[in-house]
């Protein structure tokens, strides 16, 4: 797989205030410039999994941040599931928009990172000039992901043994052995048990999404990415996603997973997306400013 042209890169962190005090909150920043982009992983994965996309766009000319949730990745991890919520995750968003000082940006994620995008378009649509939706968490996926994410909050909170041993295990393996989705799904199950619980269990008890009515209000342009053959993220949410919004674009996959494995096309279509909107924001400013 060809990597993309790298753009300027570093890991940045900032602050925000919870329930019990300072969080700190990591992200990766790619690029310069006014044009900025700010993509978001599935729920507990880390940011790493938006890496190729991030560089591919950053090679374009774009200002791209990929943020680790609280409770993702190398971001704080609280055992308080109070703190943990798609709302939550979504005013951290706006929170680091602010932090670097970005009027608007096109928001983006996969599975509940676009959950995620779409609250943010729903709490702070100013902040919003466009939403990159890859296989949404909608009414059709919900029974999926509880099958999957209800056990593994039980285990997390009553069998932790069981999820430590799955950690220790992987350790020894170099990172550089391992191919990119082994070493994303490693990332993922190095956590401490009470943080995966605590996670889980915000985002089930709180709304996972804007509702229907919300949604049909979201006037930013969207790009809904359908995943085909995929049981946890149904492209019938994808479809009914795209009827929802006034302003959307609805991509099918050619293959299953492949913005994961092959993600060439898909970053092609992302990239003329973003740009297209961040264009439009730019002439709409220069507009208002003259």
């Amino acid at each position: 797989m060809a990597r993309p042209a790298l753009a300027s890169e570093g890991n940045r962190q900032f602050f925000i205030e919870c329930r019990r005090g300072r969080e700190r909150l990591e992200f990766t920043e790619h690029g310069s410039g006014d044009a900025w982009v700010v993509l978001l992983p599935p729920l507990l994965v880390p940011r790493q999994v938006h890496d190729h996309t991030a560089r591919a766009l950053a090679a374009a000319g774009l200002h791209v941040l990929v943020l680790d949730p609280l409770g993702h990745g190398r971001s704080d991890r609280p055992a308080d599931p109070l703190v943990y919520s798609v709302t939550a995750f979504a005013e951290q968003v706006v929170a680091l928009l602010d932090h670097v000082g970005a009027t608007r940006a096109v928001v983006g994620g996969s599975s509940f990172g676009a959950n995620i995008a779409l609250e943010v378009a729903a709490i702070a649509p100013e902040r919003v000039c466009g939403l990159v939706l890859d296989a949404p968490v909608l009414d059709n996926a919900l029974a999926p992901q509880l099958a999957v994410l209800a056990p593994s909050m039980y285990l997390a909170r009553y069998a932790p043994l069981a999820l430590q041993t799955l950690r220790l295990a992987s350790r020894p393996v170099p990172t550089r052995w391992l191919p990119e989705v082994v070493r994303l799904a490693r990332d993922t199950i190095d956590q401490r048990p009470s943080a995966v619980a605590a996670v889980i269990h915000g985002v089930l008890f709180g709304r996972i999404a804007p509702s229907a009515t919300q949604r049909e209000a979201i006037t930013a342009p969207a790009l809904v990415l359908a995943r085909g053959r995929d049981p946890l993220h149904p492209a019938s949410d994808a479809r009914m996603l795209a009827a929802q919004l006034p302003a959307a674009t609805l991509e099918s996959a050619t293959m299953p997973l492949e913005w994961r494995r092959h993600p060439e096309r898909i970053d092609m279509v992302v990239t003329r997306f973003a740009r297209e909107c961040l264009r439009s924001a730019l002439r709409g400013r220069r507009t208002r400013s003259s």
